[in-house]
């Protein structure tokens, strides 16, 4: 199969690269004159420069492939600007989307994002019938996410085949830009004094993302979602884990869930005054909600997750350190 990604050079689309030409299907990594292709060094790959707003530009190197992983998308969601976001995640994925039918593509599979799933009022797992119901203005991130899929599902209703994944919190080697990573890097500086949160979230590895990816685009079914995730955790289990991981005490600070709207308010204040926090102050709020989700669907339909917390906690740490990151 000839396959196209868009966003090829990021952590996601990397992977998906890495797999899709492991697996002997050739490769083209649609980027900006500008990204940096360090994730793609010594794979086997052809290269061509578009932007997803351009879809002049789009259709000829989308021409002769079957699939499209549309995976480029504005995902460093507390430190980018919200109007370019909106921009790209959802005027983007329509241009891609468009640009892909008009150059005959059979399939594609585009990267949604579990934020757009949302969360329970119960605290149960979420699964796939579930959507983004928070506050537009405090989560833009997830609703770009949410309007991408209305735009994905626009799109099935005049007859294109289009698959969503909507990945976890991701772990793994090469997060170029720390994203999810930022974790071991402040466990690493504060050690035993590392803050903990009542809440939980749910993770997956990079590598079982990009598996999720590809079954996707071979047994995935049209028009539906699928969240990708491994398992469900406490913080209160997470950080001590990566904590023994980088080497350093367990965490033994416990933020009571009183404290976080008032740390979360001082954070936004600091911002404000132009000081760079280390998190958001949205995602202080979320520290005592369990963002859990089901994932029975994925591992039914697409196949069970291959790489342990551990073993990808593991190889995430030690990525970091062989690259200069910690």
């Amino acid at each position: 199969m000839q396959a196209a990604i868009t966003g090829g050079t990021g952590f996601v689309g990397s992977h998906i690269a890495r797999l899709l030409i492991a697996e002997g299907h050739r490769v083209r990594v649609v980027h900006r004159a500008t990204s940096r292709l360090d994730a793609l060094d010594s794979l086997d790959y052809d290269g061509v420069v578009a932007d997803i707003l351009d879809e002049d530009a789009l259709r000829p190197a989308f021409a002769g492939c079957e699939w499209v992983f549309h995976v480029a998308a504005i995902a460093d969601y507390w430190r980018a600007d919200k109007a370019r976001m909106m921009e790209a995640n959802v005027e983007g994925t329509r241009r891609v989307l468009r640009a892909a039918k008009d150059a005959g593509v059979a399939r594609v599979v585009f990267t949604s994002s579990a934020a757009a799933v949302g969360t329970r009022a119960d605290g149960q797992p979420a699964d796939e019938s579930d959507f983004f119901h928070d506050s537009a203005a405090r989560f833009p991130y997830a609703y770009s996410k949410l309007l991408a899929e209305q735009v994905v599902q626009e799109a099935v209703q005049t007859g294109q085949d289009v698959v969503i994944v909507n990945p976890v919190v991701i772990f793994g080697p090469g997060d170029l830009n720390m994203i999810s990573g930022s974790m071991f890097k402040e466990v690493k500086r504060f050690g035993r004094f590392t803050t903990v949160a009542s809440g939980g979230i749910a993770v997956i590895d990079v590598r079982d993302v990009a598996r999720g990816h590809l079954a996707a685009a071979t047994k995935g079914r049209t028009g539906e979602r699928y969240i990708l995730g491994t398992q469900n955790i406490a913080l209160r289990d997470l950080l001590p884990l990566v904590a023994e991981v980088v080497g350093v005490g367990r965490p033994i600070v416990y933020v009571p869930d009183f404290a976080l709207s008032p740390i979360a308010t001082a954070f936004g204040f600091a911002r404000r005054l132009g000081i760079n926090t280390p998190v958001d102050p949205n995602q202080i709020r979320m520290g005592s909600r369990h963002i859990y989700f089901d994932f029975t669907k994925m591992h039914t339909e697409l196949g069970e997750p291959q790489i342990s917390l551990r073993q990808s906690l593991e190889d995430t740490y030690r990525w970091y350190v062989e690259h200069g990151y910690l």
